[in-house]
């Protein structure tokens, strides 16, 4: 296998052995290559298809989940990815018959991806074996890396149109974006000028992406407020539900409400208690562990069944494998899988609820609370508070520390730089990194919290809005101007995905870590840093003295 995709890649280059840093196996890897291959044959078909005014939406729907399917630790399950390549193989062929049969022609060379086929399972096995699709086909490592610059930030894009399509909220534009970056990822004759501009053509839809999902979750559930959320547990079986999908969790409350069991958050999932929606409800209880790669641990104490909603799932153990259920696109073979949501009704949980009723309570990890619910409308209520800190030296500066957390040590130093931040700072998150500090007392300065969380991972869409709104209250011609400095951890594609979004709005010298992507070459780790001013961290004491001074 090869993959590189995650901030855990082997030896920062990728992944080439027989299984993955994250768990996933060479098949499922192999598999996962062909089926992305395939896709950009779908691209290719369906961005030539908008002159003949033909727009497959459901077929766009398809697309964002095999993208989001391939992210890490979201499906290691090869028989998915099997039938999906089959499913994947149907679409495109009847999209390129539509395509012909309204009168279009194609001149140019048809990539390999638009019309390779497989007769039979047989074949696609073979396919996979050899790697077909696979980024190592791509001898210039240039643009080898510029093409999973742009992959893994529509795998990010595709993970944020998920959830919201899943609310109801979508965009032409958009899936039309991404039908023809796949398109232009399957020309072997794309030149590297072409392929710069697609990335930052990522960054800009990206911005686009994130807004949707924040008008989806906040139209259907409120704008998050600054919440209180335990850690404890009550004496009552309990159903666990981590990941990023807020409708799963809706359906999983409705059914459970009256039945003696609670539900906690874990993960991702923790923002969830910010929107107002699910105040209603109380057997939503708490939220329970920590980060995604603690969960094996945590799991074995909940005692419930564990539901996975999106990209967080760890392989799991034997132990408790068998109180592990999925849903949307994440899967495990050997695992329960809860099927789709047929239109205007709920997934079907009640296989989870009928294992929680026999079920012991979750044993407690720690018995405190977290305080959230920072997104822009919250802050925006406050922006008087804040100027007028800033005004009055109380906030000499903010540091943006979202992102991601994972398993390596050096991650560390994402606590010590929170712990060290002199009491004048404040730090603004998003995403799982928060994990490294949410539950340290590190005060407030004037009523303001010193950690402000905005929610998941694309509520950075939030923190973006933040600084741009504080730039527009200052009266100033540059966001970079602002006392704003980021320390930005990534693990996966949604972090790219953010990180694209950041530059297309116009943030510089973001510092990265725990280390610079392995997808980048030389060459194009080069061009961030001239362009952009990308750069990796130092230590803790040496970071912090610079971001002070806005270096």
């Amino acid at each position: 296998m090869f993959c590189n995709q995650c901030q855990e890649t082997l030896r920062n280059s990728g992944c080439n052995i027989a299984k993955g840093m994250c768990g996933k196996t060479a098949e499922t890897a192999h598999l996962q290559d062909l089926l992305l291959y395939v896709c950009k044959g779908i691209g290719y078909w369906a961005d030539n298809a908008r002159a003949v005014g033909y727009f497959p939406e459901e077929d766009a729907f398809f697309v964002t989940r095999m993208l989001f399917a391939t992210i890490t630790n979201a499906n290691f399950a090869p028989s998915d990815f099997e039938h999906w390549i089959v499913e994947a193989l149907k679409r495109r062929d009847r999209i390129r018959q539509e395509f012909s049969e309204r009168g279009g022609k194609i001149d140019a060379i048809v990539p390999d991806a638009a019309t390779w086929n497989a007769v039979d399972l047989v074949a696609i096995r073979m396919a996979a074996a050899q790697d077909k699709g696979g980024l190592l086909e791509i001898t210039d490592e240039d643009v080898r890396a510029l093409k999973a610059l742009v992959l893994y930030g529509l795998k990010g894009m595709a993970a944020y149109l998920e959830h919201a399509y899943v609310l109801g909220v979508s965009s032409k534009e958009v899936f039309e974006f991404m039908f023809s970056a796949l398109a232009k990822l399957a020309d072997d004759t794309i030149d590297k000028e072409a392929l710069i501009q697609l990335v930052l053509d990522t960054g800009k839809y990206g911005v686009e992406a994130m807004a949707l999902l924040d008008k989806a979750n906040t139209g259907s559930y409120g704008s998050p407020r600054i919440t209180k959320v335990s850690t404890g547990v009550r004496n009552r079986p309990g159903i666990l539900i981590s990941g990023h999908d807020l409708r799963d969790l809706h359906d999983l409350l409705e059914q459970t409400k009256g039945t003696g069991i609670d539900v906690y958050t874990h993960g991702e999932m923790l923002p969830a208690h910010y929107y107002p929606f699910f105040e209603k409800y109380d057997n939503l209880y708490g939220n329970y562990g920590n980060a995604w790669w603690k969960q094996d641990s945590e799991i074995e104490k909940f005692h419930g069944p564990v539901l996975f909603t999106s990209n967080c799932l760890v392989p799991p153990k034997e132990s408790y494998k068998n109180r592990i259920f999925t849903t949307g696109v994440v899967g495990f073979e050997g695992v329960t899988h809860i099927p789709d949501r047929e239109p205007g009704t709920m997934k079907d949980f009640s296989a989870i609820i009928e294992m929680a009723k026999t079920c012991s309570p979750p044993e407690a990890l720690e018995d405190g609370e977290i305080v959230g619910g920072f997104a822009h409308d919250q802050v925006f209520a406050l922006a008087d508070k804040v100027v007028e800190a800033v005004k009055n030296g109380a906030i000499k500066r903010f540091i943006v520390m979202a992102g991601c957390d994972g398993r390596q040590p050096k991650r560390s130093y994402y606590t010590e730089v929170a712990q060290k931040l002199p009491k004048d700072t404040v730090i603004l998150t998003a995403g799982c990194a928060k994990y490294r500090y949410n539950k340290l007392d590190l005060g407030d300065i004037g009523g303001i919290p010193r950690v402000l969380d905005a929610g998941q991972c694309n509520d950075s869409y939030s923190l973006a809005l933040i600084a741009l709104k504080l730039k527009e209250v200052f009266g100033l011609d540059d966001v970079n101007k602002l006392p704003l400095s980021f320390d930005i951890a990534w693990y996966e594609q949604k972090a790219v995905l953010v990180l694209l979004a950041l530059l297309y709005l116009g943030f510089k010298n973001i510092r990265l870590g725990p280390t610079i992507p392995g997808f980048l070459s030389p060459r194009t780790v080069e061009l961030l840093v001239d362009n952009f001013g990308i750069k990796g961290i130092t230590s803790p004491d040496e970071d912090i003295a610079s971001m002070m001074v806005g270096a």
